[in-house]
């Protein structure tokens, strides 16, 4: 943006180090998928083995002279590392190759870049790209990088390096501002569930592990789903009616990836924020993957880092319809309250299950029973109604009304706390647990986010 590159095409050379130092080493069929989903043509992929990476180059000599071959046979214009690289070896490797180099970070700063719909989320990702761009200005600028004198060369004491450091410092500072009324608004939001009693689901997991498609099947909308990495930015929100708990809010977020850069983390925290004020995370499992348990780790990784570790999590195991002799099934716990649910979301099998399990784990902050008003508490009433907590009415022959109600526990004693009412004083009987509005089928209702 700010510096002028050799001219590249999409051809691109992967470059991938097995280093003994690394405790947890990148994944080479993630990296090859990263590259397809940023639009790249992958024609060569380079491996080798190092203790420790150069301080210059980050690979040795020789393997940059393989590189080097690669790249002028083949005539690629692109060098992406799965790693990434300092400021310095990344200008160093682009000056002994002649073509432009990209490291990891830099790899998914591009595809966010691509997916990026809404204004916010184009907020988020040019706060992460100029935060990432900053410490990289001075390769762009070598030719002017001392003061000169002489006509039309005199100006306000600063090299174009600082003033694009300064322009930039500026610009990262407008866009904070923005994205900060981003974040009151979103927790204004919240805010208003929070008082409504309004539970959040967050669906949360490993990029690509199918969490728009099982979206779209539970609430009907039409997030855009693909068999890529990243193909959801931009967070969407719907209600979804579930038996005996009412409306609650299904939250779709990006999908996290190993090592995800810290930039990213920090630029999406008012995204991120709907997963760590959930009142439950739904996390996604690729169950066909082979890395499925450590992408699983990678996922708990980013959820403490972002303060939503803490949060009640239901493992949903998707894709089971690329696994031979596994069926659709609810697992419990000791407590017979559910953990896991196997389904696939593509062929929707077991996903009528999900809102068997969500019913379970968040009906036990509901009030649900029939209470008895006479015709001296008719004010009482209307408060039931007008929160849509009534189930059914039956009128009596003394005038008195059998309301079926169902509401929020905290709801259901601040109306009483309001008309000074005791449950004995409106004769309340709590239901049969499980016996009413099993056979209630989900609704769903879009709102604004």
């Amino acid at each position: 943006m700010f510096f002028d590159r050799p001219e590249s095409g999409e051809l691109s050379v992967l470059v991938h180090l097995n280093l003994n130092s690394e405790r947890e080493p990148e994944d080479p069929r993630e990296f090859e998928e990263l590259a397809i989903s940023a639009g790249g043509d992958p024609i060569a992929f380079i491996t080798g083995k190092r203790d420790v990476p150069t301080a210059k180059f980050f690979v040795g000599t020789g393997k940059l002279e393989e590189i080097k071959q690669e790249v002028e046979s083949s005539g690629a214009g692109l060098v992406i590392f799965n790693h990434n690289l300092s400021p310095s070896q990344e200008r160093n490797i682009e000056h002994a190759l002649s073509c432009r180099v990209l490291d990891r970070t830099g790899l998914i700063l591009d595809i966010f870049a691509q997916r990026a719909q809404t204004h916010e989320g184009k907020l988020q990702v040019e706060l992460a790209q100029l935060e990432h761009m900053s410490t990289r200005l001075v390769r762009g600028w070598t030719h002017l990088e001392r003061q000169k004198g002489g006509i039309g060369l005199r100006g306000p004491g600063e090299t174009q390096l600082e003033t694009d450091r300064r322009l930039l410092r500026v610009r990262i500072k407008s866009i904070l501002k923005r994205l900060e009324k981003v974040r009151v608004q979103r927790e204004q939001g919240r805010r208003s569930r929070r008082r409504a009693e309004v539970p959040t689901v967050a669906l949360v997991g490993y990029t690509n592990a199918g969490k728009s498609t099982l979206f779209n099947r539970l609430t009907g909308a039409d997030v855009y789903a693909a068999d890529q990495l990243f193909a959801t930015l931009d967070p969407t929100m719907r209600a979804f009616k579930v038996p005996e708990v009412g409306s609650v809010i299904f939250a779709d977020t990006v999908g996290f990836i190993s090592h995800l850069p810290h930039k990213l983390v920090e630029a999406f925290r008012a995204t991120l924020e709907e997963a760590s004020n959930a009142t439950l995370l739904l996390h996604i499992i690729d169950a066909s993957s082979e890395q499925c348990h450590e992408n699983i780790d990678q996922v708990d990784k980013v959820l403490n880092e972002i303060g939503a570790g803490d949060i009640p999590v239901l493992k949903i195991y998707n894709k089971i319809d690329l696994l031979e002799g596994v069926e659709p099934r609810i697992e419990r716990d000791g407590d017979a309250r559910p953990i896991t649910i196997w389904l696939s979301a593509q062929d929707n099998l077991g996903v009528d299950l999900l809102p068997v399990a969500l019913r379970e784990l968040l009906a036990h902050d509901q009030i649900h029973g029939v209470c008895t008003l006479g015709h001296e508490l008719g004010r009482f009433r209307a408060q039931l109604f007008q929160a849509g907590a009534v189930l059914t009415e039956t009128s009596q022959d003394d005038g008195s009304s059998l309301l079926e109600v169902r509401l929020p526990q905290a709801e259901w004693q601040r109306l009483l706390k309001a008309a000074a009412l005791t449950p004995q004083q409106v004769l309340f009987q709590p239901a049969m647990p499980g016996k009413a509005g099993q056979d209630s089928p989900p609704e769903t209702n879009n709102i604004n986010n």
